[in-house]
């Protein structure tokens, strides 16, 4: 994360179920591609092996000092524990311009989220009408156009 911060790189703390791990390092490889570093507890070797108070402080620390906060949205992730707890620390400490939720969809189109996740920003797939340039894109609640991921 260091070295992220040295280069310049967007940083990122990933808020997930560790039951979508796969998901996880998927969207984990595409942003890097994009020129951000992102935090996954799971690769912190310095994380309690079980989670308790320690692990709790050293979440709001990550979220603290990164610059965004990423909320994987699946059935996994509104289920869990720590999700919910994660980005109401992060709604406190970074506010909505800094929050973007990660939404996924069923094999029947229905997105998995709490209401209260469209509060904030997401990730989608967009399409520059001027230039056909495809990619993905930070978008409003709502808006029908977003800033590419490269140019946050």
């Amino acid at each position: 994360m260091s070295e992220a911060l040295s280069k310049s790189k967007q940083t990122a703390f990933l808020c997930h179920s560790h039951k979508d791990q796969e998901l996880a390092k998927g969207l984990q490889v595409l942003l890097t591609e994009n020129g951000w570093d992102l935090y996954i507890d799971w690769e912190d070797n310095e994380m309690p092996s079980s989670p308790n108070k320690e692990t709790a402080n050293k979440i709001k620390s990550k979220i603290r000092s990164t610059d965004w906060f990423l909320f994987l949205a699946t059935s996994n992730s509104t289920q869990s524990r720590w999700c919910p707890w994660e980005i109401g620390c992060a709604d406190s400490i970074k506010g909505y311009e800094k929050i973007l939720i990660i939404p996924t969809e069923d094999d029947f189109g229905n997105w998995y989220g709490n209401e209260y996740l469209q509060l904030y920003k997401k990730i989608d797939e967009g399409t520059d009408r001027k230039t056909g340039r495809s990619g993905y894109a930070a978008f409003g609640a709502g808006a029908n156009s977003g800033t590419w991921i490269r140019n946050l």
